[in-house]
């Protein structure tokens, strides 16, 4: 079985509520749902209930076959309805600012472009913690939550670093540049990290595993900054990507 079929099972298994009532009960009880699927056509009172709590808590809703939840299902009894609640509780942007207040720093945040393997997310949010960033913000499409898997490839430090879930990562980039923010992003044909001021204020963007940083998100952007390549291949893990930048920026602040 490959690993990605073994992330997936593991974060089914450890965080999925199955069935309309149990569901309904997760929204009511205060769970964070992550994702809904709900089977396609499926329109009775109970689901429309769902769907209003969905709303409510703007949760995004994956309209799927039923071949799709049967295969998602490990009780069988899911009844036209999936969600994966998280394992942890989110953060606010706010309360980001609020940590990089009580310290007396300059706030330091990490912005993740849709990474979607919860190893690497788990990895960035344990380096934003040793580095001392403030928080990270990802995306509620297409990437990884805060998974058990999250949790443990952070090392715990998932506990410590606020991390939040935006709705538009761009958007919120154009809210945060308001608030005083500015933001550089990974991509190999940027500008020499070295060469860059990554000091005061600073947002570190880092893009999806395959892709890197979509072009909206990089248009947002004030700086873009590449590392140093040496070797025979162009790119690093995403993961690794963010420890290199993330302790320039802390290189820099400390020489400041």
């Amino acid at each position: 079985m490959s690993t990605d079929v073994n992330n997936q099972e593991e974060e089914m298994t450890a965080h999925t509520v199955e069935g309309r009532n149990a569901v309904l009960e997760a929204f009511r009880s205060g769970k964070t749902v992550d994702k809904l699927y709900i089977q396609e056509g499926l329109r009775d009172g109970v689901i429309s209930s769902i769907l209003r709590d969905a709303k409510k808590h703007d949760v995004i809703v994956n309209f799927v076959s039923r071949d799709k939840l049967d295969q998602m299902s490990f009780a069988n009894k899911h009844q036209g309805v999936i969600a994966i609640c998280a394992a942890y509780t989110y953060a606010e942007i706010d309360d980001i600012f609020a940590a990089a207040e009580a310290k007396g720093e300059a706030p330091f945040i990490f912005i993740l472009d849709e990474i979607e393997d919860p190893h690497n997310l788990g990895a960035i949010i344990r380096t934003a913690n040793l580095c001392g960033a403030h928080g990270v913000i990802i995306p509620k499409r297409r990437a990884a939550g805060l998974t058990s898997t999250v949790g443990k490839a952070s090392a715990g430090a998932v506990y410590y670093t606020p991390v939040a879930k935006v709705t538009n990562i761009a958007k919120t980039i154009e809210e945060l540049k308001e608030r005083g923010m500015w933001f550089a992003c990974a991509d190999m044909n940027g500008e020499l990290m070295y060469d860059c001021n990554l000091t005061g204020p600073i947002g570190l963007v880092i893009g999806n595993e395959g892709q890197g940083v979509s072009r909206l998100v990089k248009e947002k952007c004030d700086y873009v900054v590449s590392i140093p390549m040496k070797g025979d291949i162009d790119s690093l893990n995403a993961s690794v990507a963010a420890g290199v930048l993330a302790y320039e920026v802390v290189r820099q602040r400390l020489k400041k």
